[in-house]
């Protein structure tokens, strides 16, 4: 799949940055680098992170004074990585908002596994589970993979976010503003019909029967939900969810 969690790597130091930049890369993470406090907040708003490691030593502004505003600007998970030792620095770090603190020098596995246990946190936080199934259709939030019938189904970037974003809350309402603003972040005006040709398409890609569909549901005029417990059952999404298919 092409769609892989985004880290942002914000440290002064080039030979650091290609340190991190190199372990995540291995490790499948999709990568951002900024070297000053004025390109963290501008790749912050831009990329919009899974995870953020914020070196607190910066040349432009003291890394602690971006803490606040990363956590109010972003839904980040928040990784101190700095030189700072000092139990008040660390204190600090953690009382303005970071989630986690690492100590250079450090080793490359520790901080990968940092990073894995964020990940796992942010799953549980967003909706308490990182796999969720609906019929033979697996969601793997974690490692972001979506299995049909045991066969890997390959979505663009949107598509997956407008999955997960159902998935995350499986058998709730999804409001259309609420999928688009994290589908469209960017977009001045949100276009309700960008998301119903998107989930057309994905139904085609998931759906046994995209005329009849049993997985996405369509709550006319509001949004969208996840159906995740559809085996063994026999009736269909309400009337007007198969206008849906061609139209919503």
């Amino acid at each position: 799949m092409n769609v892989r969690h985004k880290v942002l790597i914000v440290d002064d130091e080039p030979h650091i940055r290609k340190l991190i930049h190199t372990a995540l890369t291995r490790a499948d993470y999709a990568v951002v680098e900024a070297e000053n406090a004025r390109e963290a907040m501008e790749r912050l708003k831009a990329e919009r992170p899974d995870i953020s490691l914020l070196d607190l030593g910066l040349p432009d502004r003291d890394g602690l004074e971006l803490v606040p505003l990363f956590k109010q600007q972003s839904d980040t998970t928040l990784i101190i990585v700095s030189a700072r030792d000092a139990t008040d620095q660390k204190v600090a770090a953690l009382d303005l908002g970071a989630d986690d603190y690492l100590t250079k020098p450090f080793d490359t596995d520790e901080l990968l596994a940092r990073v894995r246990v964020a990940l796992r946190n942010r799953m549980a936080k967003d909706g308490g589970a990182s796999m969720v199934r609906a019929g033979d259709v697996e969601i793997d939030l974690l490692n972001r993979v979506v299995l049909k019938a045991g066969k890997e189904v390959h979505l663009t970037p949107k598509e997956y976010t407008v999955l997960a974003q159902l998935a995350k809350f499986p058998g709730r309402v999804i409001t259309h503003q609420q999928i688009m603003a994290h589908a469209w972040p960017h977009e001045k005006a949100h276009h309700v019909e960008y998301l119903r040709v998107l989930v057309r398409t994905l139904r085609q890609k998931l759906e046994a029967d995209p005329q009849r569909p049993r997985i996405i549901g369509n709550e006319l005029g509001i949004g969208y939900r996840l159906r995740f417990n559809v085996e063994g059952e026999t009736e269909e999404f309400a009337a007007g969810d198969t206008a849906a298919t061609s139209g919503g």
